[in-house]
């Protein structure tokens, strides 16, 4: 509220774990009075058109993320130099059910911030500030009794139904983990791994980016999952529609396109997530498994969301020196990483026994 009653250029910079997010934070419009604009993925526009409208209504505009969108780029910039209200920017750039760990940030925030901050000092000497935003959600429900028809769903399906339903939760769900990595493995290594969880994964994700990354890109990339993620897509998706490609090449690009997002999901399941198990932490890991195999999202409610708005990181609008990180991603990932460890004690702990 005192960034807005200043006339600074605001923009909110969430963490997102759910596709709620962009919903949820209408809650910091609605307690202050103002309306927000919001970028999102251009193929969220192109799903349903009623969804399409909503999306506009709300303040969203589309971002092509598989390039340069500077269409998309000048309408962020121009909103935050007229500062009439906030842009919504998620800095993971994508959904991870993984409400209690940060992905680490895409560098595009910073450079829309500075962009905009060059702007606007020039344009009548205001400020851009940024104002990082924790969500924490909370299950208010029966987990077990929520959960159960998903579980035995998902047992079934992986033929686990022999454990039967007395065996304790986590222990259903971590079963549920291994034959999921399992059958990944068999599907694109011909047979189940052994060895440790996260190495298994690691080794997975390395055999699905790696051939792409020397193919696409001449090189294999040293970075965390979602900058290699969006490299490879900006190089396939364009080739993809364009109008010469044939239909066996464009087969060929789906089926990369499909072990990338694979990738994605290993990654999207950390091997530690549950060695200090919640309950919001087993919904979410429950969540994620069902989604993978049926591309639906189930919502389990009643679900609370904590929203907590952090101050404000003034922008500056010179570059920093490439030899180091970048300090104002420094210290929104700071920010936002100790809020959500604290905010994750509110979740209610589960006995690994129980």
């Amino acid at each position: 509220r005192e960034s807005l009653q200043r006339g600074h250029s605001v923009l909110l910079a969430p963490n997102h774990c759910r596709y709620a997010d962009p919903i949820a934070i209408g809650w910091i419009a609605r307690q202050l009075d103002f309306y927000i604009y919001s970028m999102a993925s251009w193929h969220l526009f192109k799903q349903n058109r009623w969804q399409g409208l909503a999306m506009r209504l709300c303040g969203g505009f589309s971002v092509y993320r598989e390039g340069v969108d500077r269409q998309s780029l000048n309408t962020a910039v121009d909103i935050l130099v007229a500062a009439k209200r906030p842009l919504v920017v998620f800095p993971e750039g994508t959904v991870f059910r993984t409400n209690d760990r940060l992905q680490p940030l895409l560098d595009g925030v910073a450079f829309l911030a500075r962009t905009a901050a060059k702007r606007r000092a020039k344009h009548d000497g205001g400020k851009v500030v940024i104002h990082p935003v924790a969500f924490k959600y909370l299950f208010r429900g029966d987990l077990q009794q929520s959960l159960e028809p998903v579980m035995q769903r998902l047992e079934h399906r992986l033929a686990l139904d022999r454990i039967g339903t007395t065996a304790p939760l986590i222990e259903r769900v971590d079963k549920l983990l291994k034959a999921q990595l399992a059958l990944q493995e068999i599907k694109y290594l011909g047979e189940s791994q052994s060895g440790a969880f996260h190495e298994r994964q690691h080794q997975l994700i390395e055999h699905l980016l790696g051939p792409l990354e020397q193919q696409w890109l001449g090189r294999k990339l040293d970075e965390s999952i979602m900058p290699r993620v969006k490299q490879l897509r900006t190089a396939i998706v364009p080739r993809l529609l364009l109008p010469e490609t044939t239909q066996a090449e464009k087969l060929r690009l789906w089926s990369e396109l499909e072990d990338i997002y694979m990738a994605q999901q290993i990654a999207s399941h950390p091997s530690d997530y549950l060695d200090q198990p919640t309950d919001t932490r087993i919904l979410e890991t429950v969540e994620s498994i069902d989604e993978d195999f049926t591309d639906h999202a189930q919502v389990h409610r009643p679900l609370h969301a904590i929203l907590d708005v952090g101050p404000a990181l003034e922008v500056d609008s010179q570059r920093p020196s490439r030899e180091g990180p970048d300090p104002l991603m420094n210290d929104l990932s700071h920010w936002l990483r100790s809020r959500l460890e604290a905010l994750s004690h509110e979740a209610k702990p589960i006995s690994i026994r129980a």
